[in-house]
């Protein structure tokens, strides 16, 4: 009993994290198992008038691993972030990110057909990085290790190697277009807020 009220305290505290993961949830339940409404999901190609299209694929999922994963990862990112700015502040900051991380994705692999919010997790990742670097909050501050951990599997996932082991397709110009927006937009930020405190 206790771990659900901490489950609905921290749904309650992080609404635009929960309503990121439950649109994940059910991208994944499309993507598992609703193959015929795929199509309208992935990414439209810059030409589309579909413009949901350039959102949509964060929210695709392909299996429960790559759902949890990415999860976690948003819920420990994307809650610092809401808890130190606004709901509203993490929800454009995804959905900028998204865009941008996939937008690279389709011009890096030349198709329409991936998915995920690893690209979002590396632009809040990256954010979060570089805004405490120019404005130290402890609300931002992550464990030692997660920066590095996170740019190692980043090069790992390049190296092609688990696509060969795993044959798992890996969104590498998600991950990279999404780690440079977020650290831009935490530059960015970081800056605005270091003006506001003189």
């Amino acid at each position: 009993m206790p771990q659900q009220i901490n489950w609905l305290l921290a749904a309650k505290l992080n609404p635009s994290v929960t309503v990121l993961i439950i649109g994940s949830v059910l991208g994944t339940v499309i993507a598992s198992y609703f193959p015929q409404w795929q199509r309208p999901l992935f990414f439209g190609g810059l030409a589309s008038s579909d413009y949901w299209r350039f959102v949509t694929p964060i929210f695709l999922h392909f299996g429960l691993v790559h759902l949890i994963f990415n999860c976690l990862w948003l819920s420990m990112l994307g809650s610092r972030i809401e808890q130190m700015s606004s709901s509203l502040h993490l929800l454009l900051l995804v959905l900028v990110t998204g865009v941008v991380s996939n937008v690279v994705q389709f011009v890096w692999s030349g198709s329409p057909y991936f998915g995920g919010m690893s690209g979002v997790v590396y632009a809040l990742l990256g954010y979060i990085w570089i805004k405490d670097k120019v404005v130290p909050d402890p609300q931002l501050q992550l464990p030692p290790g997660i920066i590095g951990f996170m740019l190692g599997w980043l090069v790992v996932c390049m190296t092609g190697i688990l696509d060969l082991l795993l044959g798992v397709g890996v969104a590498n110009g998600a991950h990279l277009g999404g780690l440079i927006i977020g650290m831009l937009l935490g530059l960015i930020f970081g800056l605005i807020s270091r003006l506001k405190k003189r």
